[in-house]
C-alpha cells in the first residue's frame, strides 16, 4: 500500500500514529495561520517506538462475479490499522481487523499453486504442516507436497471429472485456500471461458474463507502461528502517551 503526502486515507492513518492532528493544522494554514503559529517548527517528526500497519480491506462477497484475485487496479474498499509497540501484534491485529486469521489449532487447507511459484510456495506449505495442517490439493500441488513428504490429498479441478472443490469450501471443511494465478488463456467450457483458479476463488470468497492470491500475505498470515498470539488492546492514545513519557 502507497502512502500519499497529499489529502488522501493516509492523512488520518498518519494522524492516528504520530498524534500530529494534520487535518486541523491544514484546515488552519488555509486559514492563514503558520505552522510556526500552531506551535509547530520544521524538520522531521521525531521516530516513534511503534509500528502501524495498514491493511485493505475488500468487499469481493457483494460482487457476483468479481474477480478476487489482485492485480494493479485498486480493488480494496477500505483499510484497516494495526497498532503496536513491535511488528507481530501490529500485524496480528491488522489481520483480524481485516477478518483474515488461520486457526492455530491446524485444520485443512485448499491449495492450488500455479508450476512458477511451486518453490516460493514450498516454505510457506512445510511451515502449515509443522502447525498441524492437512492439506487438499490439486493434483499437480498434491504431488508438489507429497514429494516433499506432506500429506496431501488430491481433489480433482472444478470442472474436470467430479471436483469436490466447492462442497470442501461450502462446508467449510477447509480454513483458508491458497490459489496463486496460473495465467494463461482460459479454457473453454460449454462454450464460455472460464477458469476453474476463479471458480475456486469465488467460492472461498462467497462462503467467507480467507483466500490467499500473494504468497507474501500468506507468509505474513503463517508466520503469525509461530507467535504465542498474546497481545493488549489499548486506546490508541495510551500508545502515544508512552512515547512521550
Amino acid at each position: 500500500l502507497e502512502a500519499n503526502p497529499r489529502a488522501s486515507r493516509t492523512v488520518p492513518f498518519l494522524s492516528k500514529v504520530t498524534g500530529v492532528p494534520m487535518v486541523t493544522l491544514a484546515t488552519r494554514i488555509m486559514l492563514g495561520q503558520t505552522l510556526a503559529q500552531q506551535g509547530y517548527q520544521g524538520g522531521l517528526w521525531p521516530r516513534q517506538p511503534l509500528v502501524a500497519i495498514k491493511a485493505p480491506v475488500f468487499s469481493m462477497g457483494k460482487i457476483i462475479g468479481g474477480e478476487a484475485a489482485l492485480g494493479p487496479e485498486m480493488k480494496s474498499t477500505g483499510e484497516v490499522m494495526g497498532i503496536d509497540r513491535t511488528r507481530t501484534p501490529a500485524l496480528m491485529k491488522a489481520f483480524l481487523a481485516a477478518g483474515i486469521a488461520l486457526p492455530k489449532e491446524g485444520g485443512a487447507v485448499l491449495v492450488s499453486i500455479a508450476d512458477r511459484d511451486k518453490d516460493e510456495a514450498l516454505p510457506i506449505l512445510q511451515r502449515l504442516a509443522a502447525h498441524g495442517y492437512r492439506f487438499f490439493a490439486t493434483p499437480g500441488t498434491a504431488r508438489m507436497l507429497t514429494e516433499h513428504g506432506m500429506d496431501a490429498e488430491a481433489v480433482n479441478r472444478i470442472g474436470v471429472g467430479e471436483s469436490r472443490i466447492p462442497d470442501l469450501i461450502r462446508t467449510r471443511a477447509v480454513a483458508a485456500v491458497i490459489n496463486t494465478i496460473t495465467g494463461g488463456s482460459p479454457r473453454i467450457r460449454e462454450g464460455v471461458e472460464i477458469q476453474d483458479g476463479f471458480l475456486i476463488r469465488r467460492n472461498a470468497v462467497e462462503a467467507g474463507i480467507p483466500c490467499f492470491t500473494s504468497l507474501d500475505t500468506a507468509a505474513a498470515a503463517v508466520g503469525l502461528l509461530d507467535s504465542d498470539g498474546d497481545y493488549a488492546v489499548l486506546p490508541i492514545g495510551d500508545y502515544r502517551r508512552d512515547v512521550t513519557k
